[in-house]
């Protein structure tokens, strides 16, 4: 899927990273798999339902991904950064979920960001109505504050796992160029297809 903003395809992340020189993208924000088992499905009927799914791809990147991430973009944020012995630094994100205050979800979700810059929470509620497609789905408005607050005018945006394709949704609409990839074909197929619903412009004559 290619438009003015968006190049998104359906490939492996290191291919898609080796494509590019050093410090490329001046922003890549990420959502690998964490790696966690079977923590991955506790959080419901709908993930449980859909256990063997996840078990494919719920693998934790080795070395070389992080390598190859910090090669080719400048700056990083890192979601689930917890699981993956990053290193020590002041900038974090929190992502508060308002809405699933419940035993068995994840009251917040924590990322690991490369920024010289005080620590931030983000209160955003999964968006009413959205047909979820992801178990590891955020809201576009989550992207559009992290956009907000962490990239600048005119640049680059990285992301190796799209997943839902929220962050295309929210690219699209700040006006950042993206590069994101997604290896799974269902899962591309699906963000594809949400992302041209959600940003297809509706001319009146």
């Amino acid at each position: 899927m290619k438009t003015d903003l968006l190049d998104i395809r359906n490939c492996d992340c290191m291919n898609l990273m080796a494509e590019y020189p050093d410090n490329h993208f001046e922003l890549a924000i990420v959502d690998p798999p964490y790696g966690i088992g079977e923590k991955l499905v506790q959080g419901g009927t709908w993930a449980k339902n859909r256990k063997s799914e996840y078990s494919e791809w719920d693998v934790k990147p080795k070395q070389d991904y992080f390598d190859e991430l910090f090669r080719v973009s400048k700056n990083q944020i890192i979601w689930g950064g917890n699981y993956f012995g990053l290193p020590s630094n002041r900038c974090f994100l929190i992502w508060d979920k308002p809405s699933m205050r419940i035993p068995t979800m994840s009251d917040c979700e924590y990322g690991w960001a490369s920024f010289d810059h005080v620590a931030k929470i983000f209160s955003v509620n999964q968006e009413k109505g959205e047909k979820r497609i992801h178990l590891s789905q955020k809201p576009v408005l989550l992207y559009k504050r992290v956009l907000s607050m962490f990239a600048k005018e005119g640049d680059k945006i990285l992301d190796t796992h799209m997943g839902s394709g929220s962050i295309a949704i929210a690219c699209h609409y700040m006006g950042f160029n993206l590069t994101a990839c997604e290896l799974d074909p269902d899962y591309y197929q699906a963000a594809c297809e949400r992302i041209d619903r959600e940003t297809r412009q509706i001319s009146f004559f």
